[in-house]
């Protein structure tokens, strides 16, 4: 894509506040996202058939091995960064997942039937690390290239090449499922993680002259620090920690509401290709939604909100989807507010999430996002889904899953007003002192 036109020229300038020099980015940038969740999401759906194959009773445990794998993956991922440029550890990333990928297709084309259920739960387990450390590194990645101000104009229309992406992996699965072997959708999406690095490599080329941040590190150097600072730095920073905070909050609800989908596939789909398609059908209707909010609405709401109350956006409707739900917890009103809820992520709170990590020091981008993005997230699904198991055991259904989750919604929404000042202040700051290392 070449560079944009002058404002108010072109499809893309009626699109989005794209500036001079910004184009090339941008594609490079739509191209990345777009492969990574492309890749996911033909994935995504054989994940969902899979834990639910293997009985939703020991989601819980799945969810218990996830976390303890985001821990263990973090150490070796946190020497990656301090020891090597970006343009190495990047790419030694996407191709260690994609080498395990092709691992589970060679299980799947020569394990027998009665260990597909076992090839599953690893599986499942394997794909939940996967999907936040690839989606992790692609932002920490667009949040070291562009600025703050840059952030609140392209994030979000960055954000609907992820759907796009999405749109394709869902559409692909949902089309092939019940005619193609699992295995061979696992090539495809092999495929599209080598066209994530191509595409991460073409923006890599591009970063230093589209925003340069006097006293930072070249982009050649290693970032260095400790292998555990994603942790330490987490743990010693207030606006880490409410970073952390306001990602924990939104994956315990979130896992609320995926537990009630996957029983509601089971009991509804008896075949697993349905479910699959099911799945995927359910991505789609997300997706689809999404797109719509992040090329037309994303990047106006929040200059006319600000960081904070954009952020608010999704908790406070949370707080009237729990209440609904505790009024009349029916399928229809379940399924409805997963694909609200998750377009309003995707196309909103995700995007601008990211850009309160525009005010932090270049380290933190990589470590303490990355522990933030895997290990707290995932923390929160661990939250969530022993918390559903023991309101399940005490014998209450998801009337009083809801009521649980809507005080949890009103003390993330005073979380994300509170990150929004903080992010404003350290911007401030960060102007004032012609530096992007801000205390």
């Amino acid at each position: 894509m070449p560079d944009s036109p002058p404002a108010g020229r072109g499809v893309l300038a009626r699109l989005v506040d794209v500036r001079p020099g910004e184009g090339r980015a941008l594609a490079w940038s739509w191209a990345y996202i777009f492969s990574i969740l492309a890749a996911y999401y033909v994935l995504r759906p054989i994940r969902d058939q899979m834990g639910v194959a293997g009985g939703i009773e020991n989601l819980p445990w799945l969810f218990t091995a996830t976390l303890l794998g985001m821990l263990a993956l973090n150490v070796p991922f946190g020497w990656l960064v301090k020891s090597l440029p970006r343009a190495r550890f990047v790419p030694l990333t996407y191709r260690f997942f994609a080498l395990n990928i092709l691992l589970f297709a060679l299980a799947l084309f020569l394990a027998p039937p009665e260990a597909d259920i076992w090839i599953g739960r690893v599986f499942f387990v394997w794909l939940s690390i996967f999907n936040l450390f690839v989606v992790s590194i692609f932002w920490a990645t667009i949040v070291d290239v562009f600025s703050t101000e840059q952030g609140k104009r392209l994030f979000g229309f960055i954000a609907a090449g992820a759907t796009l992406g999405a749109i394709a992996g869902s559409a692909t699965t949902a089309l092939l499922a019940r005619s193609v072997p699992t295995w061979a959708l696992l090539l495809g999406a092999v495929v599209l993680l080598e066209a994530a690095v191509f595409s991460m490599r073409g923006l890599a080329r591009l970063s230093e002259r589209l925003h340069r941040v006097p006293g930072e590190a070249p982009e050649h150097a290693p970032i260095g620090g400790s292998v555990l600072a994603g942790i330490t730095r987490t743990l010693a920073s207030p606006y880490l920690l409410n970073i952390g905070l306001f990602l924990l909050l939104f994956s315990v609800t979130s896992t609320f509401l995926y537990f009630e989908q996957a029983g509601i596939a089971k009991r509804s789909f008896p075949d697993r290709g349905a479910q699959t398609a099911f799945f995927a059908t359910v991505d789609l209707l997300v997706n689809g939604l999404t797109l719509g909010v992040q090329l037309f609405l994303t990047g106006r709401i929040v200059r006319r909100l600000g960081v904070g109350w954009t952020l608010a956006l999704l908790p406070a409707a949370s707080i009237a989807g729990f209440v609904g739900l505790a009024l009349s917890p029916t399928i229809t009103a379940i399924v409805a507010f997963q694909v609200f809820r998750r377009a309003g992520n995707f196309a909103i709170a995700r995007p601008i999430r990211e850009v309160l990590f525009t005010v932090v020091p270049r380290e933190d981008r990589y470590k303490a996002k990355g522990f933030i993005d895997t290990v707290v997230y995932r923390l929160g699904d661990q939250v969530g889904a022993w918390s559903y198991a023991g309101i399940a055991a005490l014998g209450f259904g998801a009337t009083a899953v809801a009521v649980t989750a809507v005080p949890l919604s009103l003390a993330w929404l005073l979380n994300a007003l509170w990150l929004g000042r903080a992010q404003e202040k350290r911007a401030a700051r960060t102007e004032e002192a012609g530096t992007g290392e801000p205390a």
